[in-house]
């Protein structure tokens, strides 16, 4: 399916060209960027929210957070993006990126710290809200700061959903694809980073990224 909008081509201004070459690293440019780079004032706001850099949360954290909200959008195109990208990264395995997929905040492969993450992102998909109870769970692990990540990381990640889905964009080449949900669950597993892609943050994954 070809998408609703079509991606600028090159040559590229000087300007996008040379982000494209700081965060890609040679890879071809995923085409949500290519896509938004059509109207550059668009696409720095775009950049302005992103939550990549290193902030408040380690990226097992954040990746959590970004997978669960893109699976519950049913964007397989950011899901598998971040997947391919970070899973290894994150030490998420096959059962843990199963999970985030089509399972919940029970499955065993989930700590109480995850199992958490997952009730957030599910109930701000599901009420745009959070319980008293769930938010006195998260003040026991999380920072203010912390939380208010978690919040704008989620809307952020719904936002870059409703793009995925509604520009119908093809599934970029090497990114990961939704497990077929009729396979019974798979053991642990590391997910290796593609050769061709590049991660677009700093960091060996223990810290904060």
């Amino acid at each position: 399916m070809a998408a609703r909008i079509p991606p600028l081509e090159p040559p590229y201004d000087a300007k996008l060209q040379s982000w494209l070459d700081a965060v890609m690293r040679g890879a071809r440019p995923l085409r949500l960027f290519t896509t938004l780079a059509r109207d550059s004032r668009l696409f720095e706001k775009f950049l302005g929210g992103s939550l990549l850099d290193r902030g408040h949360l380690t990226l097992r954290q954040r990746e959590i957070v970004i997978d669960r909200t893109a699976a519950l959008c049913a964007s397989e195109y950011e899901w598998g993006v971040h997947v391919a990208m970070f899973a290894s990264k994150a030490r998420l395995d096959a059962g843990a990126i199963r999970s985030l997929a089509h399972g919940n905040a029970d499955d065993a492969c989930w700590s109480d710290e995850d199992r958490d993450l997952l009730r957030l992102c599910d109930a701000l998909h599901r009420d745009c809200d959070v319980d008293d109870e769930l938010w006195r769970a998260l003040r026991t692990r999380f920072s203010d700061g912390a939380i208010l990540e978690l919040l704008l990381l989620a809307g952020f990640y719904r936002t870059v959903s409703y793009l995925t889905n509604a520009l119908r964009l093809p599934l970029e080449e090497g990114a990961a694809r939704f497990p077929d949900r009729s396979l019974p669950p798979v053991g642990a597993q590391r997910f290796e980073h593609p050769s061709t892609w590049a991660s677009p943050v700093s960091g060996d994954g223990d810290g904060k990224s």
